[in-house]
């Protein structure tokens, strides 16, 4: 099963969630228990040999793939 993002139009929490791709209507936030979700769009990371493998920062804190790994950027 894939991770998927979704926001709460309840609560406001972003959250990653494993869930099937065809049955994720329904899924409780795990924050405040309401099924009021929205699939976010994902972006994933490839590596190309010889290029940095590290996440890459999309400019947005929540969502950024190097924020928490002490690899130095900014936003």
């Amino acid at each position: 099963m894939p991770i998927y993002e979704f926001h709460c139009d309840k609560c406001g929490a972003d959250n990653e969630l494993l869930v099937r791709s065809s049955d994720w209507q329904g899924t409780p936030c795990p924050k405040c228990g309401s099924t009021r979700l929205t699939k976010k769009f994902s972006t994933f990371a490839s590596s190309v040999s010889g290029q940095d493998s590290g996440p890459s920062c999309s400019g947005v804190p929540s969502s950024c793939g190097r924020c928490g790994t002490g690899v130095p950027h900014s936003h």
